[in-house]
C-alpha cells in the first residue's frame, strides 16, 4: 500500500493543524492506521492509531485529548486533528500502516508508511 501525507505546515502555541495520509493500491480496510513523528537525533514515536472499522483508537499519553485520529474508509484516508499545539509536538509525522494490530502498531510494528510531512510549531 503506498501512503501520501498532506498538511504539514507551521502553527502557534495553542494552535491546530490537520493532517491527512491517502492510501492506494491495497484494499484499505484490510490496515489498521496510525501517525508516528520523529525529530532529529530521535527515535520514531508512535502517536496515535486506529483500527481498520474506526471504532478502536489508541494515542500516545502526550497527546491524549488534544489529537484525534480517524479514518474514512470510503475515500481511503486518515486524518490526524491537532489542536493546543506546543514546541514538542514539532516534528516530521509520518502516516504508516500495518495488518497485525494496534499495539503491534504501537510499537513500531508498521509495514507500510509514507514520506512525512513537516510540523512546526513556534510564535
Amino acid at each position: 500500500v503506498q501512503l501520501v501525507e498532506s498538511g504539514g505546515g507551521s502553527a502557534q502555541p495553542g494552535g491546530s493543524l490537520r493532517l491527512s495520509c491517502a492510501a492506494s493500491g491495497r484494499t484499505f480496510t484490510n490496515y489498521f492506521m496510525g501517525w508516528f513523528r520523529q525529530t532529529p537525533g530521535k527515535e520514531r514515536e508512535f502517536v496515535a492509531g486506529i483500527s481498520w472499522s474506526g471504532s478502536s483508537t489508541l494515542y500516545a499519553d502526550s497527546v491524549k485529548g488534544r489529537f484525534t485520529i480517524s479514518r474514512d474508509n470510503a475515500k481511503n484516508t486518515v486524518s490526524l486533528q491537532m489542536n493546543s499545539l506546543n514546541a514538542e509536538d514539532a516534528a516530521v509525522y509520518y502516516c504508516a500502516a500495518n495488518t497485525r494490530g494496534l499495539t503491534i502498531l504501537s510499537r513500531g510494528g508498521f509495514d507500510y508508511w509514507g514520506q512525512g510531512t513537516q510540523v512546526t510549531v513556534s510564535s
